[in-house]
């Protein structure tokens, strides 16, 4: 990835200010303490507010008394509530921001922080990962190097090095991962086994078992496409290059590269077999697909997030077995985690109360083995988290799926985030394109040509290898 000075001459367009975004959100408001009316996103936090209620909400470049303000999303602010319990000396404000994966409303907001000199958050939570890239862009240098800040380095020192890669921008540590989101293979093992087939072992046999199912029982469905995640479950996992840098201003983006022929051949193949959804797996829609699902790559939060808390699965029927193999070797994609950052403006004491906010959100078991839904991205607290997953029963073959989850943090094929949006480019021609009828090739054909249009406008050079 690119440093700070090279992303000066790359950052040409920039995240602009959108006018009605900036009357909200640098309208005068209370400096501290409560939440307006309806925009509170917590009852459990008096200092809670949403992003389109607050001004200059941060500590900005100055300190003022030591409380701070962070930015959490919906799922988030339990961690909030943890730290205000552990930490009560700390006043917090927090605020409720846009956790849409690919969504802009925080990137607008952040340039207009950027051009008005103040209002940043002292730390936030970046759902959609890409964040990071326009974050730690010269433009913007918002998320601040923590290599060296003294007291984060034993909890940088905690991660794998594979799972902290994703914050490794330049050289520098630019944030902290919350949870580890590897793909694992999932599936109905219900079904399976009332089948008599078999659990896939690499990602032929998926596409292959896939499109068998989608004969045998038809409507019965093996993935979701629509959704900004599916570009890791899927490209990221055959190292079909998207997010590859060259050098600081060249990017590798091919549609022929083998690896991605081969992979958009499969997925062409078993989306004219009915067996892949054109849907996300956030979609509205997706609750009801999800009954037809039998089989899915996806993340180790999906089994919490999505199969028990959000399409409410009955229980006792999935399970995750090891990642597949890609050219015989395991490989899957990575689909977020997300990424607390902490402002490069703040001072003093502020300062010293957000580095311990971020301390405590990245390895307190108060929030990530009690509270979070997620594997601990911080090895420390990954075994206990694995301890207590799983206790209620919900889960078919747990010793089985605990086992997927460890294997799977070393199976993640390279991938780095840029200053293009690869998963907003996806959402914004895959599923259009299958919804009006268009084949999987011709939304792959359309995703790489926005793709590679959107990152030369930035001022990338494009390279096919």
């Amino acid at each position: 990835m690119s440093t700070s000075r090279a992303r000066t001459r790359l950052l040409t367009g920039g995240a602009t200010a959108v006018v009605a975004v900036a009357a909200l959100l640098l309208a005068g408001c209370s400096s501290s303490g409560g939440a307006t009316g309806g925009s509170s996103s917590s009852s459990g936090s008096a200092g809670s507010t949403s992003a389109a209620s607050t001004g200059e909400s941060g500590s900005g470049t100055s300190g003022s008394g030591g409380g701070i303000t962070v930015w959490v999303d919906a799922p988030r602010v339990p961690a909030v509530q943890a730290f205000e319990k552990a930490h009560p000396e700390i006043p917090v404000k927090m605020v409720q921001n846009d956790g849409t994966i690919g969504g802009q409303s925080t990137k607008q907001a952040f340039a207009n922080f950027d051009a008005a000199g103040s209002g940043w958050p002292d730390a936030i939570f970046f759902t959609s990962n890409d964040d990071i890239a326009w974050a730690t862009s010269s433009q913007s240098n918002y998320a601040a190097n923590l290599s060296a800040v003294p007291e984060l380095a034993d909890v940088i020192k905690g991660y794998d090095p594979a799972t902290i890669s994703f914050c490794n921008i330049g050289g520098q540590i630019r944030c902290l991962r919350n949870d580890a989101a590897p793909d694992v293979f999932w599936y109905d093992a219900k079904f399976f086994k009332d089948n008599n087939y078999t659990v896939p072992k690499s990602w032929e046999d998926y596409f292959t078992l896939a499109i068998k199912i989608a004969k045998d029982h038809p409507g019965k469905i093996s993935g979701f496409l629509g959704d900004a995640y599916a570009v890791n479950r899927y490209l990221q996992a055959a190292n079909c290059p998207t997010n590859s840098p060259k050098s600081e201003t060249e990017v590798v983006l091919n549609p022929q590269n083998p690896n991605c022929t081969e992979m958009g051949q499969l997925l062409d193949q078993a989306y004219q077999a009915k067996a892949l959804s054109p849907l996300g797996v956030f979609d509205a829609d997706a609750v009801k697909a999800s009954t037809n699902l039998v089989m899915t790559p996806g993340a180790l939060w999906y089994g919490s997030y999505l199969l028990q808390a959000t399409w409410k699965v009955p229980a006792g029927n999935w399970t995750a077995s090891d990642p597949l193999t890609w050219d015989g070797k395991p490989s899957m994609g990575d689909e977020g985690g997300g990424l607390w950052g902490m402002s490069s403006h703040v001072t003093g004491k502020e300062k010293e109360n957000t580095i311990t906010f971020m301390k405590f959100v990245a390895t307190d078991p108060a929030w990530q083995v009690d509270l979070s839904t997620g594997l601990p991205a911080y090895g420390p607290d990954q075994d206990p988290w694995l301890a207590k997953f799983g206790t209620d029963g919900y889960y078919s073959n747990l010793d089985q799926l605990k086992a997927a989850f460890k294997s799977s943090l070393a199976a993640v094929a390279p991938y780095q985030y840029m200053l293009y949006d690869t998963g907003n480019v996806w959402t914004q021609t895959i599923p259009t394109t299958l919804t009006s009828g268009g084949t999987m090739s011709a939304a792959l054909a359309k995703f790489f040509s926005t793709l590679t249009d959107q990152a030369k406008s930035i001022g990338y050079t494009v390279s096919a290898g």
